[in-house]
Order: structure tokens, then sequence, then C-alpha cells
């Protein structure tokens, strides 16, 4: 297979997992061009108020990539009404192999009409909104594929979304070689994450923590405006290599 663009969307407010954990498998797959896609290239800074990731394109310099990947976040909200992602993604899907979304990211792709009617998920708290937005809720999955739309649950869902593309586009020998590469091999000390398995003490906890979170996320809108001259050279010449 020649080489090819996987473009992931930034926005503020996304959350860096969405994106960085399909990353870390999605650059393993032969032949993988990432591109980090925004508005402008130049950082985006994600939903905790400190972090940032570099958009290395912009959306127009990104047409027609094989794969996209829209993350999720508190902000993906606002993401799902933005009228220029919106008309990227529609273009874009119309030529994509796949189109993808962790977490509340689906919310976009149903923004952009894509998940009418179709069966799909997302974080556990936004199952309903998706709903709402059209789609088909698919609560108890943790990735669902409608044709060329796969969909993952939250967060860190995202890491068996890329894996499971993997093994579609390059077989599962490779898909389990970049599975050890990562050594991702799951074992968590314990064993609430999903909505089925967590306390009633424990769901109105990550509620509220979510609530809690949202002014760091409003704090980070200022981030990049206030970056000083030399800050500001860093980034653009980090780009400029990741751009090579």
């Amino acid at each position: 297979m020649s080489d090819f663009d996987i473009a992931i969307v930034l926005y503020p407010g996304m959350t860096a997992l969405d994106a960085i954990g399909p990353y870390e498998v999605l650059r393993m797959m032969p032949g993988a061009r990432i591109r980090f896609v925004a508005h402008e290239a130049g950082p985006v800074i994600t939903d905790s108020g400190v972090l940032a990731i570099g958009a290395t394109h912009t959306f127009a310099e990104v047409p027609r990539p094989r794969i996209i990947l829209v993350p999720g976040g508190p902000a993906a909200t606002a993401a799902s009404a933005d009228d220029k992602l919106l008309a990227w993604l529609i273009a874009a899907h119309r030529t994509s192999t796949w189109t993808t979304s962790v977490c509340t990211g689906a919310l976009v792709l149903a923004g952009a009409g894509l998940l009418d009617g179709e069966p799909a998920t997302t974080h556990w708290s936004a199952q309903q909104a998706l709903g709402l937005l059209g789609a088909k809720p698919q609560r108890e999955e943790r990735v669902v594929r409608t044709g060329k739309i796969v969909t993952a649950a939250g967060v860190s869902a995202g890491i068996d979304l890329a894996l499971w593309l993997a093994g579609e586009m390059f077989g599962r020998e490779q898909a389990e070689a970049i599975q050890l590469n990562i050594e991702y091999d799951p074992r968590p000390p314990f064993d609430a994450g999903h909505v089925s398995k967590a306390s009633g003490a424990v769901k109105r906890k990550a509620l509220a923590d979510m609530v809690r979170s949202a002014p760091e996320m409003r704090a980070s809108e200022t981030f990049v405006s206030s970056l000083t001259g030399a800050q500001k050279t860093l980034w653009r010449s980090a780009i400029r290599r990741m751009r090579r």
C-alpha cells in the first residue's frame, strides 16, 4: 500500500487521549502520514487548560485523507456546530476509506449529518445527546462500525478503535505487532470502566468531576494569545519538522 494521509482533527477543549491514544497506534501502520488538522497550524489547547497539541496542517491542506479521526472532549458540542470544520468533514468523508470518532467526537460526526439513523457509540454521559442528534446509540458497545464509519466509546476506547483499523487494513499480525510495541495489555486495578459496572456514587462523582473541569477549559482559551514571540517561533519550528 502506498503512503496515505491520516487526518486527526484538533480543536480547543478536546481531550488529549482521544487523539493521542489512536495516534500512537495509527502512526505505526505502514505508509501512514499523520496530519493533525485544525483551522490553522499551531498549538491547540486541550481540555486540561495546560496541555497543547500542535496542529501540523490546516483543513484545506488535507482535503482527501484516507482516514479521518475526530476526538471528543467537553468542547465537542461547540465543534459540532463549527461550520468550517463540518464542511471539511463532509467533503473529506466523501473520499475517505474510514471516517472515525472517539468519545464525544461522535457528536461532531452527527453534527455533520453522517450518523442520521445509524448505530453509533460515544462517551457514556453523551449517549442521550447522540440520540437527539439522530444516531442510534449503542450504549453497551466499545467500538461500532457502520459501513466506513467507526465510532468508539469514551477516551481509552480510541486505542481499541485504532487497533481494529490496523487489523482491517493490514491484517491481524500487523495489528498485534503494534499492540505489542505499545504493550497494550490493560489490567486495571479497578473495575468501574463502564457505566454498567460503576456504583451510583461513582457515577455521581464522575459527573461532578466533569463539571468541575469546565473552568480549566475556559482558562485555556486565552493561552495561545499569551504565547511570547520566542514560544511561537519554537512552535512554528516544531511544526515545520513534523510536516516534512
